[in-house]
């Protein structure tokens, strides 16, 4: 295993998408959040369960959690099932 999902492993990949990939939160907000109407999002916490975002509307800031289909088991099964989940999404946009 590469590592525990501890405060620092959420927050250096929390920081990590938050900075390169705002736009695959966008769309995990409209997609598996049902905010359809998600401008953009912050992601917030992830952990083997799932991740908190907070996505912006025209109208309201709101939290959203998004559950995984799977318990992660490390870091980098985090980046394949989030690498996984955008793929997905961009189908379904």
């Amino acid at each position: 295993m590469a590592d525990v999902f501890s405060p620092e492993v959420s927050d250096r990949i929390c920081k990590h998408m938050n900075e390169d990939h705002s736009e695959a939160i966008a769309l995990y907000a409209q997609v598996f959040g049902g905010v359809a109407e998600a401008l953009a999002a912050q992601m917030l916490k992830i952990d083997a369960q799932g991740m908190d975002l907070l996505a912006q509307t025209e109208q309201a800031t709101l939290p959203v959690r998004i559950a995984f289909d799977h318990e992660l088991a490390d870091s980098e099964d985090a980046h394949q099932t989030l690498i996984g989940m955008v793929k997905q999404a961009r189908k379904q946009s």
